[in-house]
């Protein structure tokens, strides 16, 4: 089982400038996050990020805030409590023009918007705000991959914890070079010379 760019979202998770200095390898961690953000980007993969009480422990790191189409501010430790889950469904077209006066039965069908039920998730502390989104979007009934190299925590045991739990709870445990080449699949693929740039 593959990634595909097209059924993907990313989902980066509160690197925020007043706790990265405290996570274990936070340089690494979040020069891995911008990748991810501008390997999606490339590929047309929506980004999303979510950032835990910013009033306190202020925003994301502004290259990685950059990536993100939409960003949640959130109180509760799971994104998925404060409506993230929404911003990852679809949303359903409603009937055009004078169709909507007409009975469901007449109605003509909408063709359905492509869901992306994809979440490849990257972010910190990788025990608290990750995992439980992370768990809280497996149990919405998306398919959960989170990129390893790009997640953290304030210790290695912490982050290691939260890594056998999510594998136990049903995520795919990913690095990012792992999602960039599985998103272009090929090197005849257009963009793989600016993957590999990327990755370098």
């Amino acid at each position: 089982m593959l990634l595909d760019a097209s059924q993907s979202q990313l989902v980066l998770v509160d690197y925020q400038a007043r706790l990265m200095p405290a996570i274990f390898e936070a340089e690494a961690v979040a020069k891995n996050a911008v990748r991810l953000g501008k390997l999606a980007q490339l590929v047309g993969v929506p980004v999303f990020g979510t950032e835990q009480n910013p009033s306190k422990l202020g925003e994301n790191l502004p290259d990685i805030r950059a990536l993100c189409q939409r960003t949640l501010a959130k109180m509760h430790f799971s994104g998925a409590e404060e409506g993230l889950g929404e911003w990852l469904r679809t949303p359903a077209k409603a009937p055009q023009g004078n169709a909507r006066s007409l009975p469901k039965h007449l109605q003509k069908q909408q063709p359905a918007a492509e869901e992306r039920n994809t979440i490849v998730i990257a972010g910190c502390e990788a025990h608290v705000c990750l995992l439980q989104t992370a768990l809280d979007l497996l149990e919405d009934e998306f398919e959960v991959w989170v990129v390893t190299d790009a997640c953290s925590s304030r210790t290695e045991r912490n982050r290691d914890a939260a890594f056998d739990r999510l594998a136990g709870a049903g995520a795919e445990l990913v690095t990012t070079e792992m999602v960039g080449f599985e998103w272009v699949r090929t090197a005849e693929h257009p963009l793989f010379k600016e993957l590999q740039t990327l990755i370098r």
